[in-house]
């Protein structure tokens, strides 16, 4: 019996695994372009906007202030400045560029590091995180205003017996910081005042002296 002979494959340039891999894309890929997949996410992103539009609607829209400069009074260290900014500009501008009470100083810029610290109503805050606009009505408090003429505040006065600064930057807001501490807790021990000055930070390192400062201030106006 005669054998059968194959006939060889006609030339195509296109291997076998590349045909099918092909031909499975090709029905992984709808005519549309649009796969199961891409319709629910589009869908899902669609639905979110849809519910992120009805809330804002249902809020109300919200006030908003030109962006020229308005007038406003703020009361620094029990002394009201009338002065003009922008909406967008940060207490902590306005206390330096504007009222030239450069002791509030400006470090990271973004409330990590305390060196901005200023007193609103008897509460600490990042100067640098809120706008002068929302300050105004509010009772401010420096660094500036820690002293009584030539009698320092006793923490101003803890901090230079103890040598608690070395470049000095960070210094203001860190007293205050102290100061505040002081104010909500007369007799703080150690692991309370380095939990309420741990949003401060010292890059010189001084930590400790800082704390022997306050524990010898909380003494003092004890």
């Amino acid at each position: 019996m005669a054998k059968k002979t194959r006939k060889p494959a006609k030339a195509t340039g296109r291997s076998s695994l590349s045909v099918k891999a092909a031909s499975e894309d090709k029905r992984a890929t709808p005519a549309a372009g649009l796969t199961r997949r891409g319709f629910l996410q589009s869908a899902g992103v669609a639905g979110g906007v849809a519910v992120v539009g009805k809330q804002a609607h249902a809020a109300g829209k919200p006030k908003v202030l030109p962006a020229k400069k308005v007038p406003i009074t703020l009361n620094v260290n029990g002394k009201d400045y009338r002065l003009k900014v922008e909406p967008r500009i940060t207490l902590l501008r306005a206390l330096r560029n504007d009222l030239d009470l450069t002791g509030t100083k400006e470090i990271c810029d973004r409330g990590a590091c305390g060196g901005c610290n200023v007193m609103l109503d008897g509460k600490l805050v990042n100067s640098c995180m809120l706008l002068a606009v929302d300050a105004v009505g509010a009772k401010i408090g420096t660094i500036e205003g820690l002293a009584k003429g030539d009698k320092l505040d006793p923490i101003q006065a803890a901090f230079v017996q103890h040598d608690a600064l070395q470049c000095g930057f960070c210094t203001p807001g860190m007293v205050m910081a102290c100061k505040a501490l002081l104010e909500t807790n007369k007799k703080p021990d150690l692991v309370q005042i380095k939990k309420g000055l741990a949003g401060n930070i010292c890059r010189c390192g001084t930590y400790n002296h800082i704390f022997a400062a306050v524990q010898t201030a909380s003494k003092d106006i004890g």
